[in-house]
């Protein structure tokens, strides 16, 4: 092969690989009454993002909310309804709720990280249910990428929850750098193409 030639490859090559590191997959919902099983008419609302880190095993947890009728008694994600958006399943993450989550309130918001290897970030029952840690991950991992796992807020008044939503994830962007490197690649090897091709046409007397 031509050595301009392979040099437009081996960067085309390069870009399609790109990123080669795993990536965060964030997984969002609105929190809402109506989505509750079985729904009720709470006014309360709010959101909540979740971000897995598969390399390091961590799962970041946000969230915001407001106007909850009774206050706030424990939050949890709940792993894996037998249908997607649909719906109740057990608690899987933190019993008796998540680390520092505000209690006692109608309204506020939570950022807090999970390590996912560690016991204590994992309801025991669920663990013990799926076969250990491991399982456990995977587990959750396959409900928040298949819609099967919420983010429910339980209340004084709704101890069930009040509010909840389906964790669905965020489609990936690629980096800019990934877009850029990619094209000069392609590029590269278009304007190599054009080349040869004029280098083969029959030169006029």
């Amino acid at each position: 092969m031509h050595p301009s030639l392979a040099l437009g490859a081996a960067v085309a090559a390069l870009a399609f690989s790109l990123p080669a590191q795993a990536v965060d997959t964030v997984y969002t919902t609105p929190l809402s009454g109506p989505a509750e099983s079985p729904p009720n008419a709470s006014p309360g609302t709010g959101f909540a993002t979740v971000t897995l880190n598969p390399d390091l095993h961590t799962l970041r947890v946000q969230a915001t909310f407001s106007g909850l009728t009774g206050t706030t008694t424990a939050s949890h994600i709940h792993c894996c309804t037998a249908l997607p958006g649909t719906g109740a399943a057990g608690v899987a993450t933190t019993t008796p709720t998540f680390a520092d989550f505000p209690l006692g309130v109608t309204g506020g918001t939570y950022d807090k990280t999970l390590m996912l290897d560690l016991a204590s970030s994992w309801n025991p029952a669920f663990v013990t249910m799926v076969g250990g840690i491991d399982n456990a991950y995977a587990t959750l991992v396959a409900g928040l990428n298949n819609g099967t796992s919420y983010f429910n807020i339980h209340t004084s008044t709704f101890g069930g929850g009040e509010i909840r939503g389906f964790l669905t994830p965020v489609v990936a962007i690629p980096e800019p750098e990934t877009y850029a490197l990619l094209l000069a690649g392609l590029g590269l090897l278009a304007g190599l193409a054009k080349r040869r091709q004029a280098s083969r046409r029959p030169r006029g007397d």
